[in-house]
């Protein structure tokens, strides 16, 4: 799944509010025997295609045992898009499945309601993770993955990780000049850009999104895009562009930058755990390493990213869906099962200490998103995307640093008053 630029940017009848994703929820019963819905009913959950396949046995079990009806019904294409709409026309699941930074806009359009778990469940997740899905003091939802970007090598082509992108240039080049390679790296761009695989760089060279307010919390009054730290940060992300070092192109997009790396085309890949079974089935030799920031600047810091289970506000058995997600996504069954459709380190402390001696690479992409930036779930987030992306697009080709983010900024700010 090649999360980003897209899963996010539509956003229906939003209105942006100045709130932040961090704080302490308060604590909750959990959704136990009392709260079970009576039996007969019919429990609906989308899910993207992976999931929906993995989520069905469990499903069919839950269904046996309260004598309901479950149906795992697979959303291929604008899972958040789709849900807020058939939302607001009564005709939506009663269980979601997706990122974590859908909550800003989840609960602008009251798609969603808070989870309810009691403090021992909550503690038997990552502390990252239970942040990620705290919006506005509350638990939206119960999370299941988590995710960062980290620099995947061909070991074959680059023996020893590089300590900086200077250093990672300086092989990359040279791997070209000896036609070992036919690109420097492949980090995703695309004509429209990627916020998400650029972030790690920008925040190195000192850029930032939002500030924060006291509590901890993303200020969307602080706007970074478009002062001076963000016109330095791309002025540095412009000298690997297209007329600069040729490190970062257009042409590397999601589509085709994890083909390119396990062609042989290039020996650096920047993405996340989804690109490790293309890289197995390549027959790859690979290692996994914090993406290297600039020379002298600050430690790169990828997003940090949460696939979580939301309880649908307008869902036709929210009791039955309370139920579902409180008692039975907190296992650790269902959290092994999702993690093989598709590896990513499990939220679930249990899980991930289950896989952790199989599975060394999810040690590795845990170290490389140790220091990372919980990716913003507030709503001015949605804001970011597509003119922070475009702006990057047109920087990598050769567009002025400052006036491109400047304008990018404003473009920002007038979406989020």
């Amino acid at each position: 799944m090649r999360i980003r630029t897209a899963g996010v940017v539509a956003v229906l009848g939003l209105a942006l509010a100045a709130s932040g994703c961090g704080g302490d929820s308060n604590d909750e019963p959990a959704a136990n025997e009392s709260s079970k819905a009576a039996t007969g009913g019919k429990l609906v959950i989308w899910a993207d295609d992976k999931r929906a396949a993995a989520l069905k046995p469990f499903g069919e079990k839950f269904g046996k045992e309260n004598g309901v009806t479950v149906e795992v019904q697979a959303v291929s294409k604008d899972l958040q898009t789709n849900f807020v709409t058939a939302s607001q026309q009564g005709s939506g699941p009663d269980v979601v499945v997706g990122a974590h930074d859908w909550i800003g806009n989840l609960v602008q359009n009251g798609a969603i309601d808070p989870v309810q778990l009691a403090a021992e469940q909550k503690s038997a997740f990552n502390e990252t993770a239970v942040k990620a899905v705290t919006f506005n003091g509350q638990l939206y939802g119960v999370p299941y993955a988590m995710e960062n970007l980290a620099l995947i090598r061909n070991t074959e082509l680059a023996p020893e990780a590089p300590k900086t992108i200077e250093e990672l240039v300086a092989t990359g080049k040279k791997l070209k000049a000896e036609k070992k390679a036919s690109e420097i790296l492949c980090l995703q761009s695309g004509q429209n850009g990627d916020a998400y695989h650029i972030y790690p760089l920008y925040t190195s060279a000192g850029g930032y999104l939002f500030g924060t307010a006291a509590n901890g919390d993303y200020d969307p009054k602080d706007l970074g895009v478009g002062k001076p730290e963000s016109i330095a940060a791309f002025q540095k992300i412009a000298k690997l562009g297209e007329k600069g070092e040729g490190a970062l192109k257009r042409s590397i997009t999601g589509e085709n930058s994890i083909a390119t790396f396990t062609g042989k085309k290039c020996a650096f890949l920047v993405s996340g755990p989804w690109a490790i079974a293309d890289a197995k089935k390549a027959n790859i030799k690979y290692d996994i390493s914090p993406v290297p920031g600039f020379a002298g600047g600050k430690e790169a810091q990828p997003f940090v990213g949460v696939q979580s289970f939301y309880v649908a506000a307008k869902g036709q058995n929210k009791a039955l869906a309370q139920e579902f997600v409180a008692n039975h996504v907190t296992t650790p069954d269902l959290a092994m099962a999702l993690y093989n459709a598709e590896p990513r380190p499990p939220a679930l402390t249990a899980a991930l200490d289950q896989v952790k001696g199989s599975d060394p690479d999810l040690a590795k992409f845990q170290e490389a998103g140790k220091n990372g930036q919980v990716l913003p779930a507030i709503p001015a987030m949605a804001a970011i995307w597509d003119p922070f992306g475009k702006a990057e697009a047109a920087i990598i080709g050769g567009a002025d640093p400052a006036k491109t983010i400047t304008a990018a900024g404003k473009t920002i700010a007038g979406q989020i008053k």
